[in-house]
C-alpha cells in the first residue's frame, strides 16, 4: 500500500459492499489506493467528511440529453453539469437523438462530442431497428457502447420496432443485454380515441397497464426463444412486477424515482403535463406494486429517465405535450428521503444505483469503493434537510416536478476519478469526463 496519496477523505462514514462504517477512503492517479484508519497516510489534500455518507459513485443508466439535435432542450455539457451537481458519477445515455445513434458514424460523433466535455463519465446506447439489425453484434461492441436500446411503443423520437419479427431480428443478432422501452404500440393505436384533449390526467388511461403488460409478456416470450438477456426499462406497474419475478433469469428490471414518488391522478392534478411520462405515472396501486418490486428483490436499478423538454412545450394542450421530465439531477435526493422514510435501507439504494449497474453490464472499474477501483464517489449528507427548487436545476430547460418539495438526504461532493467535480453545490473542475469501459467491449 503506498504511504502517500493525492486525496484522503477522511472520517465519513462508507457504505460498500461490506457494509457501513467509519472509514478514511485514500485516492491516488484517480483510482481507490486503500480504504480504512489512515490517519497515518501523507496525503496533498484531506477533506474532512466527519457526519458524512461516502457512496461509491451513482451511475444514472437511463439519460436522455437531447445532442445532437434538440440542444435547446438540453445538450452533453448541461446534463452532465446536472448530473454532477446531483452526485451522479456516470450516465448512460439514450439512442432516441436527431440524427439517431443507429450507425458507428453517429455513434462514434456522440463520444467524440462527449469527451473531456461532458462532466461526468459516460456511455451510449445504440438504437436497434430492422434496418441496422445485422450490424448490431458489431455496433454493441463499440467502446462506449452500454448496449442495444429498442422502442416497442412508440415514444419521443422515431425509434420504433413493434412487430415479433423485427425483435426477433434484433434478439438474434446480439449478445450483450439489451434494453427496452415495453409498450405495445397496436394497442397505443387502437386506443388513441381515448385521449382527452386538455386533460393530461387520460394519459395513463390511454397508454394503460395492459399495453405494457402485453409488450412485456411478448419480449420475454422472444427473448427465451432467442436466448439472450434482456432489460425492461422504467417498469410502471404491478402486474409486469409479479410477471419478471419468475423470469429473472433472463430479465432485468428498472425503475425510476417517479414511478416510486408520483401517483394519479393527483400529480396530473397539481401538476398538469410536467407530470406527463412514457410510460405513464399511474395510479398509488401501481407505485405499491414497484415498492414491493423493490423490497422483494425484483427491481435490479433504478434510472431517472431524465428526459427534458421546454416549459413552453409542456404548456401545450394535451396530447400535443410531449412527453418526459428532468430527473437525473433530483435522482439522489429524491431516493434519499425514501431511505430517511424508511423506504429502503441505504444498503439498498447502493445496490440499485452502483452495484446493481455494475453487475448487469459488467461495468470495469466502478459500483463499488474498492481498492483500484477508480475513485468514483458520491457523498451524502443524510440528516440535510432541503426544499428542491427550480433554481437549483441545471438543466437546460431549467425546471423539475419536484419544485417546492421538502427532502431529506443531500448530495455534497460528487468525485469522478479522484477529481473533485462537484463540492457543496459547486461544480469545481473542468469537465473531464472519459468513456466508461464494460468488460464485453474490452474482450477481442
Amino acid at each position: 500500500m503506498s504511504e502517500t496519496c493525492d486525496l484522503l477523505l477522511s472520517s465519513g462514514t462508507v457504505v460498500n459492499h461490506d457494509g457501513e462504517g467509519v472509514r478514511d477512503v485514500a485516492i491516488a492517479n484517480g483510482r481507490i489506493a486503500a480504504i480504512g484508519q489512515l490517519s497515518g497516510m501523507r496525503a496533498a489534500e484531506t477533506i474532512d467528511c466527519r457526519g458524512l455518507h461516502i457512496l461509491p459513485g451513482i451511475i444514472d443508466t437511463q439519460v436522455h440529453f437531447r445532442e445532437p439535435g434538440n440542444t435547446h432542450k438540453e445538450d452533453l455539457e448541461t446534463g452532465s453539469r446536472a448530473a454532477v451537481l446531483g452526485g451522479v458519477t456516470a450516465v448512460f445515455e439514450m439512442p432516441n437523438t436527431s440524427p439517431l445513434t443507429t450507425s458507428e458514424q453517429t455513434f462514434n460523433d456522440k463520444v467524440a462530442r462527449a469527451h473531456r466535455r461532458m462532466h461526468c463519465d459516460f456511455a451510449f446506447y445504440v438504437g436497434g431497428t430492422r434496418d441496422n439489425a445485422e450490424e448490431l453484434a458489431r455496433l454493441e461492441r463499440l467502446p462506449a457502447c452500454a448496449g442495444v436500446k429498442v422502442f416497442m411503443g412508440s415514444s419521443t423520437g422515431t425509434l420504433l420496432v413493434e412487430d415479433d419479427e423485427g425483435l426477433r431480428q434484433i434478439l438474434k443478432a446480439i449478445r450483450r443485454r439489451a434494453a427496452f422501452h415495453a409498450e405495445d404500440e397496436y394497442r397505443l393505436k387502437e386506443r388513441a380515441n381515448l385521449r382527452i384533449e386538455g386533460d393530461p390526467r387520460s394519459h395513463p388511461v390511454w397508454r394503460d397497464e395492459t399495453a405494457a403488460l402485453m409488450a412485456t409478456e411478448r419480449l420475454i416470450r422472444l427473448a427465451r426463444e432467442a436466448g439472450k438477456r434482456v432489460h425492461v426499462l422504467h417498469v410502471s406497474t404491478k402486474q409486469e412486477i409479479a410477471f419478471l419475478r419468475d423470469h429473472k433469469d433472463i430479465a432485468s428490471v428498472e425503475t425510476t424515482p417517479h414511478h416510486l414518488t408520483l401517483a394519479a391522478p393527483d400529480c396530473y392534478e397539481r401538476l398538469g403535463t410536467l407530470a406527463q411520462m412514457n410510460p405513464p405515472v399511474r395510479d398509488a396501486s401501481h407505485r405499491d406494486g414497484i415498492w414491493q418490486g423493490v423490497a422483494q428483490g425484483i427491481v435490479d436499478v433504478l434510472g431517472s429517465d431524465h428526459a427534458p423538454h421546454t416549459l413552453a412545450e409542456k404548456a401545450k394542450a394535451y396530447p400535443a405535450s410531449p412527453s418526459g421530465m428532468p430527473g437525473v439531477q433530483t435522482l439522489v435526493p429524491t431516493m434519499l428521503d425514501h431511505v430517511n422514510a424508511g423506504r429502503l435501507t441505504l444498503m439498498r439504494f447502493v445496490d440499485l444505483m452502483c452495484a446493481g449497474p455494475a453487475r448487469l453490464f459488467q461495468i470495469a472499474g466502478k459500483g463499488r469503493i474498492a481498492a483500484g477501483f477508480d475513485a468514483d464517489l458520491t457523498v451524502v449528507d443524510l440528516k440535510r434537510t432541503e426544499t428542491i427548487r427550480n433554481s437549483w436545476i441545471a438543466s437546460r430547460v431549467g425546471w423539475t416536478p419536484y419544485d417546492g418539495v421538502k427532502v431529506m438526504g443531500w448530495p455534497v461532493g460528487t468525485f469522478v476519478r479522484g477529481a473533485r467535480v462537484m463540492w457543496q453545490g459547486e461544480v469545481l473542475a473542468p469537465a473531464t469526463g472519459e468513456a466508461i469501459r464494460f468488460m464485453e467491449t474490452l474482450r477481442p
